[in-house]
């Protein structure tokens, strides 16, 4: 069973992309922030990272810039909803940091679900 980390400072979202990953079969830890998240995954190191780009305590974008470094093959999946910006300008730039794939909020899941199997092969 593949294990999967989604961090999210939105529990609405989390719950939703949580309960979404449950139903494939997938084993989903959740985290309020980047901090929380990245503690988690050192704690116990999941096969996939999804996470959310605006977040205070530690954003996403630190989360994917620490895991590149120090974890490299662990394939991350970026979510934004904008912020001050468009959620393009977010995921643009997180794409040039090394996702596995972008997606902007709200997620549809049929595509969310396309996304994660692909990050995972």
């Amino acid at each position: 069973m593949k294990k999967i980390l989604v961090i999210d400072d939105e529990p609405a979202i989390r719950a939703l992309l949580s309960k979404i990953l449950e139903r494939e079969g997938f084993f989903v830890i959740t985290a309020s922030d980047g901090k929380e998240g990245m503690k988690l995954f050192i704690k116990d190191p999941v096969d996939l990272v999804i996470t959310d780009l605006i977040m205070p305590e530690k954003e996403g974008m630190e989360v994917i810039m620490e895991l590149k470094k120090k974890y490299p093959g662990v394939p991350v999946i970026a979510i934004s909803g904008g912020g001050l910006n468009t959620p393009e300008s977010y995921l643009n730039t997180a794409k040039l940091l090394g996702v596995s794939a972008v997606l902007e909020k709200p997620v549809r899941k049929e595509k969310f679900l396309e996304v994660v199997r692909h990050a995972l092969k």
